[in-house]
């Protein structure tokens, strides 16, 4: 936007600049011509005077003298002749149009304008003789280098004036578009912090930029401060609802164990069903209550060791051998990327966000549900980019858009237990973590959940006090 201000502003002072330049040396150029015009005329007139005298004495000795001192002067040609068209005395000026028109008896009314680029040289021709009688006609080819001069110098002037004006219009047009679009600026700013997350971010209070930009600021941070009341409204609704609930739930699965022993066994199945559903409900509570702690959560935990990933995903080595799948680690470590013979280094090891952890979590366990027994799943780390890829049956690109969304669930998946809230966990714990989750497919089938953090990889934990 600032440049398309820049340039209509640009556009407009230049127009007004040439409009006003242009007349102005247009009128400069048209004064010098009159003014030698009317110089030139003076000395044809008295040439004409003398020029008559001579021709009515039959003597043109004088005035053959008095053209040779002016042209060997002023380096103007000058060239007298009869009315018949006869010599009389100079050379090198006759021009046949301006003779026939200063013998009909008109003088020279205008020269043509003069400018930077010609023309080189005019002609000025005046009749001779007394009332109504031509005798005769003095014609003058005047150079006009000394005018074009002056004009040029006079035109330069106004360009480089044009010039500073324009320049001065386009540095007070960029401090004016600098002053209009400051506030759209920072509107553009925090509103792109809250798109990543950043729900505490606002327009700082300025006096700059015009009053409906500043009003328009002030209306957006009131609307960003009713859009967090109401997201933590939803949250804390959320958050004290699953935890009202989980004793309702902890009593109900009690006294449905304490039944058990009294069931007939036509009511058995009727029993399991129960209890499974009151399992389900129990793990969307719990699923529900994290996912409004993370969300409420707005400091970044401190990063983890990438050395401290592979002992926290030793417990599911039990889990996944107790199912039939192999899981393998492969961690990119500083230790590991050292070459043999070299010493050993004293930097501190890669580190990781603390949710690549909890969500390496989340996606083994969802792994652990839909991997056949028989799969694999690898768990890699590389230049601070985590993957947990499966060989299971996979997800299409629709499916792996909608994952991530709360509550949903492969149709083709529905009797599996979970709540579908497991991955956008993971997603608002990466958002957390200022990082990236993503679903990809795994070749030649399979899934692959890819956690990367957001520019420079994260320096090593601090430790803690």
């Amino acid at each position: 936007m600032r440049l398309r201000i820049l340039s209509v502003y640009a556009v407009l002072v230049a127009c007004l600049v040439t409009a006003l330049a242009v007349p102005f040396a247009l009128a400069y150029s048209s004064h010098r011509t009159g003014q030698l015009l009317l110089e030139r005329r003076a000395d044809a007139t008295r040439f004409a005077e003398l020029a008559d005298q001579a021709i009515r004495d039959g003597d043109t000795t004088g005035l053959a003298l008095e053209v040779r001192r002016y042209t060997e002067l002023y380096g103007t040609p000058v060239e007298i002749r009869d009315r018949d068209g006869a010599p009389v005395t100079g050379d090198g000026a006759w021009d046949e149009a301006a003779a026939r028109r200063a013998l009909s008896g008109r003088t020279t009314g205008s020269l043509p304008l003069v400018t930077p680029f010609g023309p080189d040289a005019a002609v000025v021709a005046e009749p001779a003789g007394r009332d109504a009688q031509v005798s005769g006609v003095v014609v003058m080819r005047v150079a006009t280098a000394t005018a074009r001069h002056e004009v040029t110098l006079v035109w330069a002037a106004i360009a480089a004036g044009s010039v500073v004006a324009v320049g001065c219009a386009l540095f007070a047009a960029r401090r004016l578009a600098r002053w209009i679009l400051r506030p759209v600026t920072e509107l553009d700013a925090t509103t792109r912090a809250i798109a990543e997350g950043r729900m505490d971010a606002r327009v700082g209070a300025a006096d700059h930029g015009p009053a409906e930009l500043r009003l328009l600021e002030r209306r957006f941070n009131a609307m960003a401060d009713a859009v967090s009341a109401a997201l933590d409204r939803q949250r804390a609704f959320v958050a004290d609802a699953s935890h009202e609930l989980r004793t309702p739930l902890t009593v109900l699965s009690l006294r449905l164990e304490n039944l058990e022993p009294h069931l007939r066994p036509s009511g058995e199945a009727d029993f399991a069903e129960a209890s499974a559903e009151v399992d389900r409900l129990a793990r969307l509570m719990e699923d529900l209550l994290t996912l409004a702690r993370v969300e409420s959560d707005a400091t970044a935990p401190e990063p983890i060791a990438a050395t401290e990933l592979p002992r926290r995903l030793e417990s599911w080595r039990e889990v996944y051998a107790a199912r039939g799948l192999t899981l393998e680690v492969a961690v990119e470590t500083g230790e590991a990327m050292r070459s043999p013979g070299d010493a050993p280094s004293t930097a501190a090891p890669p580190a990781l966000p603390a949710a690549a952890a909890r969500i390496a979590d989340i996606a083994l366990d969802n792994a652990a549900k839909f991997v056949p027994p028989g799969g694999t799943v690898t768990v890699s780390l590389r230049e601070g980019v985590l993957r947990i890829a499966d060989d299971g049956p996979g997800l299409d690109a629709e499916q792996r858009s909608a994952a991530l969304g709360r509550f949903w669930r492969s149709p083709g998946h529905g009797n599996v237990p979970g709540s579908g809230l497991g991955l956008a966990i993971a997603a608002e714990l990466a958002r957390s973590s200022d990082s990236t989750l993503t679903l990809l497919p795994a070749h030649p089938h399979g899934l692959v959940v890819e956690l990367r953090p957001h520019g420079p990889r994260p320096g090593p934990p601090r430790p803690r006090r």
